[in-house]
């Protein structure tokens, strides 16, 4: 990509402190969306946002097709979580991030924002884990593989009553269990490093932050898998209207991300993949992890800033 990875990193986004201030959660996504938007707009491109919060008639949120930046430059399609996490930044709690992923047109898939079924492993063999499995293979079959036994395994997966016979059947199988309250990106992204001790990710979640995980997945060179639950009539149609003909199609991590691409999460409240905002004497230090799949970087890099 001729853009340059570090006027993105700059670009992040760094204070969400008016929506912690109020403790609402609506405050906070505003005051994301709006430094986003504002950012992206003073970068030389013809972007289009194509993972994002709503559509058209959910202004002024960065919705799907809005476009962004000066109209000079490459053209990029850029897919966004402007504040995933709403209620721990709201409330202070661990986890909240803000999350984007950019690549050049055409190369992000180009969907409504529903929910979509994902599995995602640190392994780069096909058939070891797979979203149509049952989960004893997918278990048993990712033990073999890593040399161990089911009950060395930890999985991650949100703590959903949609889980709920998910969950009850790893309890049997004896395997740990990670059980988190919200951020499937940050969830997702546990499984490329082992440091994280997470063997596995699966479950449903949001498609948008399915996207964006599956950027940074495919740096760290593992394994992603998805399918998109269009369950209303009005999902269905906004489907077909943006060219998606199979509606229960599955996809692999390079139908999702197509070439090369750029991904930043930046802390806004510290959690397992990244620290937050910490201010201290006027200035704030913050914490993104970065990954840029053609020059295989992946890199947490600090920054400090006055206020």
């Amino acid at each position: 990509m001729k853009i340059s990875l570090f006027k993105f990193l700059l670009k992040q986004l760094y204070l969400l402190f008016i929506g912690l201030e109020k403790k609402t959660k609506n405050a906070a996504d505003q005051a994301a969306v709006d430094t986003m938007r504002n950012e992206l707009n003073k970068i030389d491109m013809k972007g289009k946002i194509v993972i994002g919060e709503g559509e058209l008639d959910e202004a002024p949120m960065l919705y799907i097709g809005e476009t962004v930046g000066t109209n000079n430059g490459p053209e990029l399609d850029i897919a966004v979580d402007p504040l995933e996490g709403t209620n721990f930044a709201a409330n202070n709690l661990p986890g909240a991030l803000s999350v984007i992923s950019i690549a050049e047109k055409s190369n992000l898939f180009n969907a409504p924002e529903t929910y979509m079924n994902k599995i995602s492993a640190n392994v780069k063999d096909h058939d070891i884990i797979d979203l149509d499995y049952p989960i004893k293979k997918n278990i048993y079959n990712l033990a073999e593989f890593k040399n161990k036994k089911p009950s060395d395994l930890t999985v991650c997966l949100l703590d959903r009553p949609r889980h709920k016979n998910i969950i009850e059947e790893l309890k049997n199988l004896n395997v740990n269990l990670k059980l988190i309250s919200d951020g499937d990106v940050s969830g997702a992204l546990l499984v490329t490093e082992q440091k994280h001790n997470i063997d596995l990710f699966l479950g449903i979640g949001g498609g948008p932050e399915g996207v964006l995980a599956a950027s940074a997945l495919d740096a760290f060179g593992c394994f992603f898998q998805c399918r998109f639950l269009f369950d209303t009539e009005n999902d269905k149609l906004r489907a077909k209207k943006m060219g998606i003909t199979n509606l229960e199609k599955k996809y692999d991590l390079k139908e999702i991300i197509t070439g090369d691409s750029i991904f930043c999460a930046t802390g806004i409240t510290s959690g397992d993949l990244v620290s937050g905002i910490d201010i201290k004497n006027n200035n704030f230090k913050s914490e993104t992890l970065i990954t840029h799949k053609s020059t295989g970087l992946k890199k947490i890099i600090q920054k400090t800033q006055k206020v």
